[in-house]
């Protein structure tokens, strides 16, 4: 079986399963696998600038906490919002932020680019942290989820569990199939060159400056998107939701994932999420397990844990 054949079946397989979760499984892993799919879309969305464009930010969380507050700053106190005006401004004040802080990082690269991300996203971090705008350093609640009605009509209610799990996945899948078109597209095959050599791509005509901040308003707008959604999931939103330490960790599910493919973001997502919980059962000291588990797998398997299926393929064709 070729590798091309074995990543189709495993998502096919991934698809069922995922269609049939809520149909047979407890409130508790619904909402769970919720959670992870709303990381893997924040994983995705910073794939997009260091797998493909070779841009490596530890600020990008900053786009995930602007979505998660825009909801709460929305919402009533004791009502919900509309889902489907909320929804287009949380994305695109990420996706403005994103333009702003993007025209002024981009003129950088290598380790400056890394610092001035990190910088611009501890800014923001203190204004929300240090002024009363949103509730400073405790946060803001959102007790009624947004409200899908339409004239009256409402198709589904995000107050059920199962409702808002299709919906995450619906919009899941949504990012990542736009994503493989864009990826696939003229435009995309421009970003991955840019990546490789931009000296060449500049010389040939391709304005890169243009093309990269077009990404990185693309990556901000798809983490507003995944903060919003994980502001109505959690129903609290506070000043860590921007910090670097969750900046570092979606980079981690990226790189132990696999950088530069669609599905190395996702198995990442899954792989942390339900290695933390794994741990966490077994000891205390659950940190020290992460570690471990992260080190080994950086060293045996340097593209990722989605390089597992190539491996086994690669072993298997000289002995058929």
């Amino acid at each position: 079986m070729t590798a091309e054949k074995l990543a189709l079946w495993v998502t096919l397989a991934a698809a069922a399963a995922l269609l049939a979760l809520p149909l047979v499984a407890e409130k508790y892993y619904i909402q769970l696998f919720t959670k992870i799919l709303i990381m893997a879309i924040f994983a995705m969305s910073l794939d997009l600038l260091v797998g493909y464009t070779g841009l490596v930010s530890l600020g990008h969380a900053a786009f995930f906490g602007l979505g998660a507050y825009v909801l709460a700053l929305l919402t009533p106190q004791y009502e919900g919002t509309s889902l489907w005006t909320s929804l287009p401004i949380a994305v695109g004040a990420a996706a403005v932020l994103a333009l702003v802080i993007g025209v002024f990082v981009l003129r950088t690269s290598g380790i400056y680019f890394i610092m001035v991300t990190l910088a611009f996203a501890q800014m923001v971090f203190f204004v929300f942290h240090d002024t009363k705008i949103a509730g400073g350093s405790d946060g803001m609640y959102i007790y009624v989820r947004p409200v899908a009605e339409i004239f009256g009509w409402q198709a589904f209610s995000l107050e059920n569990v199962k409702h808002f799990y299709f919906v995450t996945l619906a919009l899941f899948a949504a990012v990542f199939f736009g994503l493989r078109v864009m990826l696939k597209s003229p435009f995309g095959r421009v970003i991955v060159g840019i990546r490789v050599n931009e000296h060449r791509m500049r010389s040939l005509g391709y304005a890169t400056f243009r093309y990269k901040l077009v990404c990185f308003v693309i990556a901000g707008a798809l983490a507003g998107l995944a903060g919003y959604l994980a502001g109505a999931q959690y129903g609290n939103v506070n000043p860590d939701m921007i910090g670097w330490h969750l900046s570092g960790s979606v980079l981690m599910m990226v790189i132990l994932g696999g950088m530069g493919t669609l599905t190395g973001p996702i198995v990442g997502a899954f792989a942390v999420l339900l290695a933390e919980i794994l741990f966490q059962g077994l000891t205390k000291h659950w940190q020290l397990l992460m570690g471990g588990f992260f080190v080994l797998v950086a060293l045996f398997l340097p593209y990722g844990l989605v390089g597992l299926g190539a491996l086994a393929v690669r072993r298997k064709v000289p002995r058929e």
